[in-house]
C-alpha cells in the first residue's frame, strides 16, 4: 500500500462529531464507506462536511483494507457486509437519524443497509451494479493464475490528487470477485429501497459505467430520488476535482432529511439528466 504519511494524508479512520441541540451531541450520524482497496481518506471530505453541519461522520476502514493486498484476499463480501452492519448498529443506539454513505463498493454496502431498512437515508458515489467487458468471465479462473495484478492507477482526473491517492498498488483478484458477488447480491435488493436516496457520479468515471446511476434511480421504490451528475470527474469523486460540489450537495440533503424539510436539490445543485 502508498505510504500516507509520505503522501501527506491521513488515510486513517476517522470519528467527526458533529453538535447539535443543548447536550452537545448530534442527532444525526452518518457511516462513510470507502471502496474497494481505498481508504477512509477517499470518504473523509464528505464526512467533514457532515460533521461541519452537525452530522457525526463515522468513516471505519472495512475488513482487509489499510493493512495489505494479501489481508484483503482473504477476506469475503460478508466480511465487509458485517462491518457495515456493526458500525450502523453502534451508531443507531446512539443517534435518532442514521445515515449511510457510500463510494463504489462501499456504495453498493450503502444500498444493502438501505434494503435491509438500517438508514434513514443514503447517499451513493460511483457505484458499479455490475462490472462491464470480459472481466466478470474470466475473473474466476483468472484469479488463481495472476492472483495480484497491477493496478493502473486511480480513476481520478485531478493530476495533483492522482499522484497522493493512498491505497494499494495491486488489485486482489479474489476481492474483484467478491466484489461481483457483493453486487449480485445488491441487484435483487434495489426495489427494496424505500428510504430518501441521492445517487451522485463522475460523468467521466472509467472504473463504474455511469449507466448505472439512472438504473439504481429507475430501481429503488424511494420516493423522489436524486441524482446528481459530477461533469469533471472520474470515480473517486470526493477527492476529484468535483469533491466540494459533492461535499455540499450531500451535506444539504442529508441536514434536509434530518430536519424532515420537504424539498428537492432538482435544478438547485445539478441538471436530472446529463
Amino acid at each position: 500500500m502508498s505510504s500516507s504519511s509520505d503522501l501527506g494524508v491521513d488515510a486513517s479512520p476517522f470519528d467527526l462529531p458533529g453538535r447539535s441541540g443543548r447536550s452537545g451531541r448530534a442527532d444525526s450520524a452518518a457511516l462513510c464507506l470507502h471502496g474497494l482497496t481505498g481508504t477512509p481518506y477517499e470518504v473523509r471530505p464528505l464526512g467533514a462536511a457532515l460533521a461541519a453541519r452537525g452530522i457525526r461522520a463515522l468513516g471505519p476502514a472495512l475488513p482487509g483494507h489499510n493493512d495489505t493486498p494479501g489481508a484483503l484476499a482473504a477476506t469475503t463480501h460478508r466480511d465487509w457486509l458485517e462491518a457495515a452492519r456493526s458500525h450502523l448498529r453502534a451508531l443507531r443506539a446512539d443517534h435518532a437519524r442514521v445515515f449511510v454513505v457510500g463510494l463504489s463498493m462501499g456504495g453498493l454496502l450503502t444500498l444493502q443497509l438501505a434494503a435491509e431498512a438500517g438508514a434513514d437515508a443514503v447517499v451513493t458515489v460511483a457505484t458499479p451494479l455490475r462490472l462491464r467487458g470480459v472481466v466478470p468471465r474470466i475473473v474466476p479462473w483468472l484469479k488463481y493464475l495472476v492472483p495480484f495484478p497491477k493496478k493502473r492507477g486511480s480513476d481520478i482526473r485531478d493530476p495533483q490528487a492522482r499522484r497522493r491517492h493512498p491505497g494499494y498498488r495491486v488489485m486482489p483478484l479474489r476481492s474483484v470477485h467478491e466484489l461481483m458477488r457483493l453486487q449480485a447480491q445488491v441487484r435483487p435488493q434495489l426495489e427494496r429501497v424505500r428510504c430518501p436516496i441521492l445517487v451522485a457520479h463522475g460523468v467521466h468515471d472509467r472504473t463504474a459505467d455511469p449507466a448505472d446511476a439512472r438504473s439504481i434511480i429507475e430501481q429503488v421504490s424511494s420516493d423522489r430520488p436524486e441524482l446528481l451528475w459530477l461533469e469533471s470527474s472520474g470515480h473517486v469523486v470526493p477527492v476529484d476535482r468535483d469533491g466540494p460540489a459533492l461535499a455540499r450537495a450531500t451535506a444539504e440533503f442529508l441536514i434536509r432529511q434530518g430536519s424532515g424539510t420537504p424539498g428537492s436539490l432538482r435544478g438547485r445543485f445539478f441538471p436530472e439528466t446529463r
